[in-house]
């Protein structure tokens, strides 16, 4: 257990700092908009979906029905259920902690966990499930500051949600020098940077996410013959 924890959160270092301002950037513009601290971190413990919560702000300030923000929610946070397919039998085998580990599935707890160690005698169960319990607790630690820092500190905070990016660029790098092929990362970069093109910013996630997925698909003899010439 004890080495499942420490493995875990070295894993999480690099969420951590994201979540941690991302979290009271989040809060700040809670106590903006005129919401409660209360409601902030009781969004950031139950909610817990990174942009969308940034999304909510706006959306629950203009007063938007709640058919709508369920709309808003399942269009938003519906790119999960692209990638978290490939962990659903690994959730399945970890008993009473699958319902957290399909909650806890964020972009950046995804692209941590794809990173565990899965060989044959490791604790991958446990550690993913204390690097999705970090990660969760990064947020909401985040959050708690930022309920207190946008009450006592008010400040200007633009381009402060830029930490999102960053960290997804950090994690990016980090894969692409542990990756035994970078196939799946190549793929990726051409399908999102065709559809950004062919679709705008707004639209381009979703068949991005979905083209790559089919194409990994369907290459995914190759993909693990390479893995496997890369071991030996």
């Amino acid at each position: 257990m004890k080495k499942s924890i420490q493995y875990a959160f070295k894993k999480s270092m690099p969420v951590f700092f994201g979540y941690l301002f991302l979290g009271i950037a989040f809060a700040i513009t809670m106590c903006d908009a005129g919401f409660g601290a209360g409601w902030a971190i009781i969004s950031s413990v139950i909610l817990y979906a990174g942009s969308l919560q940034f999304a909510m702000v706006g959306l629950l300030s203009a007063g938007t029905g709640l058919g709508t923000i369920a709309v808003m929610t399942l269009l938003i946070n519906s790119r999960h259920m692209f990638y978290g397919l490939s962990f659903v039998e690994k959730f399945k085998k970890m008993g009473k902690q699958y319902p957290y580990m399909v909650f806890s599935l964020t972009d950046e707890t995804y692209s941590v966990l794809c990173s565990v160690d899965q060989t044959e005698g490791s604790n991958a169960p446990k550690s993913m499930f204390w690097i999705a319990l970090f990660d969760h607790c990064y947020w909401v630690l985040g959050t708690i500051i930022g309920t207190i820092l946008g009450r006592t500190l008010p400040f200007d905070t633009t381009g402060i949600d830029f930490t999102m990016t960053a960290l997804f660029v950090t994690i990016f790098i980090d894969q692409w020098r542990s990756a035994k092929t970078h196939l799946p990362a190549v793929t990726a970069i051409i399908s999102g940077v065709f559809y950004l093109v062919l679709l705008g910013p707004d639209h381009f996630l979703l068949p991005a996410i979905g083209t790559t997925v089919c194409i990994l698909f369907l290459s995914r003899n190759k993909i693990q013959l390479a893995q496997a010439e890369a071991q030996s």
